[in-house]
């Protein structure tokens, strides 16, 4: 073969490692922004959820009939608590 037929296919050969190496970095790249992109949508539903979930812990006390589930409350009564998880149940 000749050198002018060599050159042309190691060069050719050689942009084309080049050029996946750079393709590969280029789609890496939107790959991590779509994954960080994902992870900060998926931590704010979890705070949406938690704050749904705590408001909707705060509001249930004034709706369980006043039943008081904290022991360390001078208004706890066992009695009430026992005999509301039997109803529930």
């Amino acid at each position: 073969m000749s050198a002018t037929l060599n050159v042309a296919r190691y060069s050719a050969l050689l942009s084309g490692v080049f050029y996946g190496i750079y393709h590969r970095r280029s789609l890496q790249k939107a790959h991590d922004q779509e994954k960080e992109h994902h992870a900060i949508h998926q931590r704010e539903q979890l705070i949406a959820q938690a704050r749904d979930a705590w408001r909707h812990k705060q509001e249930s006390p004034k709706e369980s009939d006043g039943i008081i589930t904290n022991p360390e409350d001078p208004r706890f009564d066992l009695e009430k608590l026992v005999a509301k998880w039997e109803k529930d149940i």
